[in-house]
């Protein structure tokens, strides 16, 4: 009898998405229903093969009803996108390359099995965590169809902190802010997880290595978060661990006491001029009346503001290891 939260997953798969996946595979209370593999860190065909490298290696029951589906090429932009192979590796798997028959030939253009997939589960949760561009696509094509959805976590912004790829934005909202806006406009019951919450979400080499010693499966913690480890503490060298910006996301859709999150109306800038594009906006002001003050899209969501880093500690340890971790 399936028991676990049933997420459909849309990610840039780098990395952290990896990671996301990893511990959504191994977690009994989530069911992964599919993940839709998009541009961003790295290219589609490179996320596509990521993900099927990395489900062909795990226990069969535990990948056997995930549909991969291929998700967009390019951001609603429409510029020729950026990839990051010095942060996540060749195809968002640090050090490791898949074997030579998943890289790249297996391109899928089966994006209309979102459809079926919303259609199946009357309870089903959406976690993105990478760019917006095929969740906003799906807006743009089936608009009812979304409202469907239970709910939405999605991992991005950077509110009143610095962001990662300028001053004021983080990177899955920079890369398609046209997108981002889409999806808060028109999506309903958001839980944003922004860098104000995942860029506390670490993983210290103590940790990467006793998951490494003590776990069982396919051993990809270490490589990964190793690599991942390497370039943070290459740009900041006082940083304690890899920051798990989208496991921590996926890791809310179960845990109710590890955010704590206000309700605000969130507008992103759409401008394409560096200094403010995809900054994401949250009103604060108790006096304002937003109706008339607000852009006309701004949208109230849940943000998370605060973690509870043991909360995060024992899920992250307890799931990757397969032993009951307390503080």
């Amino acid at each position: 009898m399936d028991v676990g939260k049933k997420v459909l997953i849309f990610g840039d798969i780098g990395i952290d998405d990896t990671m996301a996946i990893l511990y959504g595979y191994l977690n009994n209370e989530i069911e992964i229903v599919g993940i839709v593999a998009d541009y961003g860190n790295v290219t589609k065909e490179k996320a596509v093969a990521n993900v099927q490298y990395v489900s062909s290696l795990l226990n069969s029951k535990e990948v056997e009803n995930v549909s991969i589906i291929g998700g967009a090429e390019l951001p609603m932009t429409g510029e020729v996108p950026n990839y990051f192979p010095e942060i996540h590796g060749e195809y968002g798997l640090g050090p490791i390359i898949p074997p030579e028959h998943f890289q790249e030939g297996n391109v899928l253009e089966n994006l209309f099995e979102v459809v079926n997939i919303i259609n199946e589960y009357d309870d089903l949760t959406i976690v993105n965590i990478g760019r917006l561009t095929s969740l906003a696509t799906m807006f743009i094509l089936y608009g009812n169809l979304m409202q469907k959805v239970n709910e939405y976590y999605i991992m991005g912004g950077a509110f009143w902190v610095p962001g990662n790829v300028t001053a004021v934005s983080e990177a899955n909202f920079y890369g398609d802010p046209i997108a981002a806006n889409i999806v808060f406009t028109n999506a309903k019951n958001v839980s944003i997880i922004p860098l104000n919450v995942t860029e506390h979400a670490i993983a210290t080499p103590q940790m990467v290595d006793y998951i490494d010693q003590t776990a069982q499966g396919p051993g990809l913690v270490k490589p990964l978060l190793d690599y991942y480890y390497n370039f943070y503490k290459e740009r900041n060298p006082e940083v304690l661990g890899s920051p798990l910006h989208d496991v921590l996301t996926l890791m809310a859709v179960i845990n109710d006491n590890l955010l704590t999150y206000h309700t605000l109306p969130v507008h992103i800038i759409q401008s394409l001029n560096d200094s403010v594009r995809g900054q994401s906006i949250a009103d604060i002001r108790p006096f304002t009346d937003l109706e008339k003050e607000l852009p006309a899209n701004s949208t109230k969501h849940r943000i998370a503001l605060n973690l509870n880093y043991q909360v995060f500690f024992m899920d992250f340890m307890s799931v990757m290891t397969g032993e009951r971790f307390n503080i």
